[in-house]
């Protein structure tokens, strides 16, 4: 099928981004990466690292961080309509895992062809400079999915 080169991060929808990333950084002794406002989601993120101790700011990924947990909230008026609904039914929790792939495009077209539901047919603009892409829950046993490659194909 397509191969997964790692899982690049886990995550959490929450109603308050700032308030979620402070609480789960000090309880869990994360260290923060990346922050940003991700237009082409209508999402605001950040996220947080294990098992390091020195922030990059604004990098990709934390130094010697493998895998992330990414801290999702939907962003102002134009807020992505999906989260925010998946946030009233359900409230806070767990909301997706994200791998990366080598060629998105390939990926996307092997799944597409072998009869999986895509929410995105084409890669888009997600956080970190990343292309990302999703599949849909009902192709996947109820979890949603999210593929994305690196820029640049430079190591995340």
């Amino acid at each position: 099928m397509i191969k997964v080169k790692r899982i690049d991060h886990v995550a959490i929808a929450v109603g308050d981004r700032d308030g979620a990333t402070r609480q789960l950084g000090e309880l869990f002794g994360l260290c923060e990466g990346a922050r940003e406002h991700v237009p082409s989601q209508a999402v605001d993120v950040a996220f947080l690292h294990a098992g390091v101790t020195t922030p990059v700011p604004g990098a990709d990924r934390a130094s010697g961080a493998e895998t992330a947990l990414e801290v999702i909230a939907p962003a102002g008026a134009e807020a992505n309509v999906g989260l925010s609904k998946f946030l009233d039914k359900r409230g806070p929790g767990l909301h997706h895992i994200c791998f990366e792939v080598d060629d998105l495009p390939g990926a996307l077209a092997s799944l597409k062809a072998a009869g999986v539901r895509l929410i995105d047919d084409a890669p888009r603009p997600g956080a970190r400079g990343h292309q990302v892409a999703f599949l849909h829950p009902a192709s996947t046993g109820g979890i949603l999915f999210e593929l994305c490659a690196t820029p640049h194909g430079a190591k995340a």
